[in-house]
């Protein structure tokens, strides 16, 4: 990550070179925007909306608390080799920022977060964002929905149909897992000097915010 930042600096420095002749107001802005891009941060908060084959998984913790309509409708899918699945992952995003310790408060405009999601390490869709979401320096995380779509047999096929089941259940159901999942994203923000995409992409998980 330091050497990331190291990067974006670098892309600023020589920006703030070409501002120069503009003055000092250009430059301390440069700097505002060094500390934003340094100090946003990311998790993953929960998964909300998880359909599987257009069936709420939601209040599901295991495959016995299907009606029998419902394990009936998922097992055709299955057999006919196609388990679609609909979720929306719920990022929280962290600005620190709150004019403590010095430092200005500052609201920082995420305008793209392009990721894939990993389940259990293994890379399927791609997604974005589709709005840009302020996050203001406040101390308290903003939450930043992606929703997504994916074949989960496409991806698990391999897997028996209990099993693939259990899957969508630890993503979706009503025990779900976070640990489960990431994101493999790059973040677009807003600046006074324009949108800047992070130099490197970052990983995102549940848990502790990085």
């Amino acid at each position: 990550m330091k050497r990331r930042l190291g990067s974006l600096a670098v892309s600023l420095i020589v920006v703030a070179a070409a501002l120069a002749p503009a003055g000092c107001a250009t430059l301390d802005q440069l700097a505002s925007t060094l500390v934003n891009l340094k100090r946003l941060q990311f998790r993953i908060g929960q998964v909300t909306g998880f359909r599987l084959a257009g069936i709420d998984l939601g209040r599901t913790s295991s495959l016995s608390q299907l009606t029998a309509y419902d394990a009936l409708s998922l097992a055709g899918a299955y057999a006919s080799r196609r388990l679609p699945a609909e979720l929306v992952v719920e990022v929280e995003a962290l600005n620190p920022n709150d004019g403590t310790a010095g430092a200005p408060r500052t609201t920082s405009t995420l305008t793209s977060l392009e990721c894939r999601l990993l389940v259990d390490g293994r890379p399927t869709v791609t997604g974005n964002i589709d709005q840009p979401f302020e996050i203001p320096g406040t101390g308290q995380a903003a939450v930043v929905p992606i929703r997504l779509s994916l074949d989960l047999y496409e991806f698990f096929g391999e897997k028996r149909y209990a099993d693939l089941v259990d899957l969508a259940l630890a993503l979706g159901g009503a025990r779900r897992d976070t640990s489960r999942i990431s994101l493999d994203a790059l973040p677009t923000v807003t600046t006074p000097l324009g949108n800047i995409t992070y130099p490197g992409r970052i990983t995102i998980v549940g848990g502790q915010f990085r």
